[in-house]
């Protein structure tokens, strides 16, 4: 790896793990290039493997210690990546998180106990380590009447036992990925509601909360204090909205992906959204700067400012994404900048 200025970071604990990390960390959904799961688009265009190792290999040169992956992002393909970079380092120079259960291969369910153990050696494979720092449940469904439910969670109580994981991750509140497209709102039912009462079972140590400018602040402000109550650490993902909140889209030449890219069902990604953000984002310019990594820079802080026991997770889909995240964070913005770009976005 080329020598590379280490980048100015942050540092936090991760609430009662005490696990420390970079504030900022490196997402490595993006890397695992354009793929199907569900019957969906679930990845991402404009990826390529040298490029994308290169860029694991920047990030760990400026300083980050933190890499997220899962594993359906590219089926693989994004554990694989990293796996290359932990066989360069030593291993307790890096914390490695990763996800479990929205891929089910032929299991009866992605949360099926024996399938979670086949999965999770496979990823450790993958990544060519021991153990994971931390492991998560990707998400909320565990089958009708909640059936895999105190199974996956007996199945993560002795991934941790044996030493195959150090801590227990679940999600925030979200949607399913099936539920959010094929499921009449009117029957979704309360997801914050659904969220407490998977807490309570669960007991993680980390929560994986998406939040950015974007975000409803009185929704993410009740979350962040929720999980400062419970000891528990969150990882924020998005908080560049996927881009969206560096200005690169253009709304008159909107974005175009490959037929395995996510964005193509997003309506953020389109002209009529992206013409409403660039309103904003002009806005927020006046107070932030003119730069590109003006706008990054506002972005993490306002995730970073949520709390201490929270880090960020930034994607990337080239080296000079990573280097430009890493190394925009020298000049903290006010509170008062702050809260006056959240105004502007919550319009």
């Amino acid at each position: 790896m080329d020598d590379l200025k280490a980048a100015t970071l942050p540092r936090r604990v991760l609430g009662s793990t005490g696990i420390e990390v970079t504030g900022i960390g490196i997402g490595c959904w993006a890397i695992g290039g354009e793929d199907f799961n569900l019957g969906l688009p679930m990845g991402w265009s404009g990826t390529h493997d040298a490029r994308s190792l290169q860029g694991l290999e920047t990030a760990y040169e400026l300083g980050a210690n933190l890499f997220d992956t899962a594993d359906v992002y590219g089926h693989g393909r994004s554990e694989r990546l990293i796996g290359r970079l932990v066989s360069q380092v030593s291993r307790d120079t890096i914390v490695l998180t990763s996800k479990v259960g929205y891929f089910a291969g032929t299991a009866r369910h992605g949360y099926e106990p024996g399938h979670m153990l086949r999965q999770l050696e496979q990823t450790l494979d993958n990544l060519s380590t021991s153990y994971l720092d931390i492991y998560f449940l990707h998400h909320s469904n565990f089958g009708d009447g909640d059936e895999y439910l105190s199974g996956a969670v007996e199945a993560m109580q002795e991934f941790k036992r044996q030493g195959m994981i150090g801590a227990i991750g679940m999600r925030g509140p979200h949607r399913f990925a099936l539920d959010r497209l094929k499921q009449a709102p009117s029957l979704r039912g309360d997801k914050v509601e659904r969220f407490r009462a998977l807490f309570t079972e669960i007991s993680p140590e980390v929560l994986a909360i998406r939040d950015n400018l974007l975000t409803p602040a009185h929704r993410s402000a009740g979350l962040f204090a929720f999980a400062d109550k419970e000891s528990c650490a969150v990882l924020i993902n998005k908080p560049l909205s996927q881009g969206l909140l560096t200005g690169k889209h253009v709304w008159q030449n909107p974005p175009k992906y490959g037929p395995g890219d996510h964005r193509l069902r997003k309506r953020w990604f389109q002209a009529e959204s992206l013409r409403i953000l660039e309103e904003g984002l002009q806005r927020v310019r006046e107070i932030t700067g003119p730069a590109r990594a003006d706008l990054i820079r506002m972005c993490l802080w306002a995730c970073l400012a949520r709390s201490e026991n929270a880090a960020v997770l930034v994607g990337f889909t080239s080296p000079e994404q990573v280097r430009e995240n890493l190394t925009c964070l020298s000049n903290r913005p006010s509170d008062t900048e702050l809260a006056q770009v959240r105004e502007i976005m919550a319009e």
